[in-house]
């Protein structure tokens, strides 16, 4: 629906307004200062407004590009649970909790080696304190909501115990598998997400059965190189390079499989 300006009743129409002759005498108004340049107000059609529109696209953390260089992004903020599984190395854990942190989420690490993750929490939210450390089994409930997501990484080596904080809504949990251990079937079967690092063709071959992967794609991941992985589910797969900024390659270092 179109509108229009009327003008006041009190203006003869092609009059100068009070305010217009205030700006051509230059005196300034008071508490006000000079009036800038008058503008005509827009008006738009109910037809024309449909049209207008902003593209959006998948919001979340960006891990990498695709086959194609589109941007490959991880929806960990959102409002059903996430339970992501990666068998992989410490930094690309790492890089996508310092991206999940430029979101605005907050970070949980649970590991037993706080050290290497001290230095990440010192750097990540611009000193804002957005990343916890906390020793294995011990993070604390963390109340997710809407303004405040989080995101639980479990940094626990090859047989993690069984979390105290589980995937919620508006609460993600990243669980980093180093290499499959004997309960790593577990994990796979109950993962929403898996993201697959560099493995031995041993490896490859599990996972590729437990997640129902064409034979191209497990004879593909033995030979990755350390800034690739695989994120799969049973019904999807798609490989990602990860390209870290200057910054980031500041703080963590080249991309590497092994620690």
């Amino acid at each position: 629906m179109s509108s229009s300006v009327m003008p006041d009743s009190s203006t003869a129409v092609g009059a100068p307004s009070a305010g217009e002759r205030e700006r051509r005498s230059g005196r300034p108004r008071l508490g006000f200062g000079l009036l800038g340049p008058r503008r005509p107000r827009h008006v738009l059609s109910s037809g024309q407004l449909a049209a207008v529109g902003l593209p959006v696209g998948d919001d979340g953390v960006v891990i990498g590009v695709d086959a194609q260089n589109r941007p490959a992004v991880l929806g960990l903020n959102r409002p059903t649970p996430l339970e992501v599984v990666l068998v992989g190395g410490l930094w690309t854990a790492q890089l996508i909790a310092l991206r999940a942190a430029a979101t605005g989420a907050r970070i949980a690490v649970e590991t037993g080696r706080p050290h290497v993750w001290a230095p990440l929490a010192q750097a990540a939210g611009g000193g804002q304190q957005c990343m916890t450390i906390h020793d294995v089994g011990r993070v604390p409930p963390q109340g997710p909501s809407v303004g405040s997501p989080v995101l639980v990484v479990r940094d626990a080596g090859i047989r993690p115990p069984r979390g105290r904080v589980a995937a919620a809504p508006w609460q993600s949990v990243l669980t980093l598998l180093p290499y499959l251990g004997p309960t790593a079937p577990r994990f796979l079967e109950s993962a929403t997400l898996v993201g697959v690092q560099r493995v031995s063709p041993d490896e490859a071959e599990l996972i590729g059965r437990v997640m129902a992967l064409p034979a191209a794609d497990v004879g593909a991941l033995s030979g990755l190189g350390d800034n690739f992985a695989l994120w799969c589910t049973r019904t999807h797969r798609q490989f990602v390079m990860t390209q870290p900024t200057d910054a980031e390659t500041g703080l963590l270092g080249s991309p590497r499989r092994v620690d």
